[in-house]
């Protein structure tokens, strides 16, 4: 790295967005590409193809495709429809399970869902792109990749990455397609550069090491001057893993988790990273985050609020964001039911044989299982219509409707609702 961020002066609108919002944590040379950025720079980052959705964890990467764009540059958007079929063994303690090309096409398709509600894409200059490695890592004949390519790279260097050193040195497998792996994205490098004219590659910091072999791979093949950069893996304050809740992932498909839920996700951020997560993950003007995280006291709920709204926003649409918003107010101010909580369909047939509550809370995705809602029964966590279950193998029946809907709740939190249908 050539230069602190904190102390780099940039001149680029890219840039100094890029840093003024803390996304930048590595770079491979940030003077020359800063004069590059002045003009329009094209740049990537890839994601595998190993779940139908991306979650949260992705969020801060899509972030900085999003910043170039609003800066002038061009994103290309890179599914690892070929690299998917290897496994990244970066920051993994076990070798990926190895996906069909079914699913990996499944989840190609699912995945691009989230892509379009942060980038604009089309034809024009500062278009993002959406394009698949396959389209250049499957044609390859292998003899001529490890010719023309391998003698690039080093074993010795090799082993010291951290995706590999790890597992040698906690003694855990690392299978040869998985070695492979930082060869095939350094050449992901090299094609797009030639493709497209793509100058930088971003990601996480964890993938700092496979950046920088793309980097130097395009200079040892192609004479190319290319450059990486790396957002901090991002972390709540008291060390939480972002995006992994007790739930599970929190995902950007609609379909895998509600815009209510997703709004709930963010109104509970950690009172010390509301300030961190608006520049983050927000387009507000700076001023007022600053606004915001100066707040004290209680008035920190109100900068949460924005944030959740914010957030839901950019992802589902402003109208599913104050919808959400809405019906949190009805439900934890106003001690309401609102229409715009999650909702499930229960039958006359299940509540006239008696719904089992664990059951509900299961259907609801409140609880992953009924051994979980069990205990959170037993330790008073459940509540049907307000009112606190205390048997755990309490049924639902229809006298439990109040206009045509029985509310669930775990938690304070949490809240879903069964409708008739």
């Amino acid at each position: 790295m050539t230069s602190d961020p904190a102390r780099f002066n940039a001149k680029s609108d890219f840039l100094r967005a890029m840093i003024a919002r803390g996304h930048v944590h590595q770079a491979t040379d940030l003077e020359a590409l800063d004069a590059a950025a002045h003009a329009r720079v094209t740049a990537y980052i890839g994601y595998d193809l190993t779940a139908p959705s991306l979650h949260v964890g992705n969020l801060a990467t899509i972030m900085m495709l999003r910043r170039l764009q609003q800066a002038g540059g061009r994103p290309i958007v890179l599914m690892g429809g070929g690299t998917t079929r290897v496994g990244d063994p970066s920051g993994k303690d076990e070798t990926r399970k190895i996906l069909s090309v079914d699913t990996i096409a499944g989840n190609k398709e699912s995945q691009r869902i989230a892509f379009a509600h942060f980038l604009e894409f089309g034809d024009g200059p500062n278009d993002a792109l959406l394009l698949d490695n396959s389209d250049w890592l499957l044609p390859l004949n292998y003899i001529d990749f490890l010719r023309d390519v391998g003698p690039h790279f080093s074993i010795n260097r090799m082993l010291t990455m951290d995706s590999v050193r790890l597992r040698l040195e906690r003694e855990q497998p690392l299978s040869f397609i998985e070695f492979n792996y930082m060869i095939l994205q350094a050449y992901d490098f090299v094609e797009l550069h030639r493709r497209h004219g793509c100058r930088l590659q971003m990601g996480g910091s964890d993938q700092w090491g496979n950046i920088v072999n793309g980097v130097d791979l395009a200079r040892r093949m192609d004479g190319a001057d290319l450059f990486g950069l790396t957002t901090p893996l991002v972390t709540t304050a008291s060390g939480a893993k972002m995006g992994k809740t007790v739930a599970g992932a929190v995902w950007l498909n609609p379909d895998m988790l509600a815009p209510y839920d997703y709004w709930q996700f963010w109104r509970n951020t950690e009172d010390a990273d509301v300030g961190r997560f608006l520049r983050l993950f927000t387009d507000l003007p700076l001023d007022e985050i600053a606004r915001l995280d100066a707040l004290q006291g209680a008035e920190i709920n109100d900068a949460k609020k924005v944030l959740a709204t914010e957030t839901t926003a950019l992802l589902h649409g402003r109208e599913a964001a104050l919808k959400a918003e809405d019906a949190a107010r009805a439900t934890f101010e106003d001690g309401a039911v609102s229409e715009n909580l999650p909702t499930f369909p229960v039958t006359d047939a299940e509540l006239a044989d008696g719904l089992r509550v664990a059951a509900a809370f299961v259907r609801a995705g409140l609880t992953a299982s009924n051994g979980e809602a069990k205990r959170a029964i037993a330790s008073s966590a459940i509540r049907v219509n307000d009112t606190t279950i205390t048997d755990e193998n309490a049924a639902l029946s229809g006298g439990d409707l109040r206009d045509g809907v029985i509310k669930l709740s775990l938690g304070k939190k949490k809240h879903a609702l069964l409708r008739l249908s």
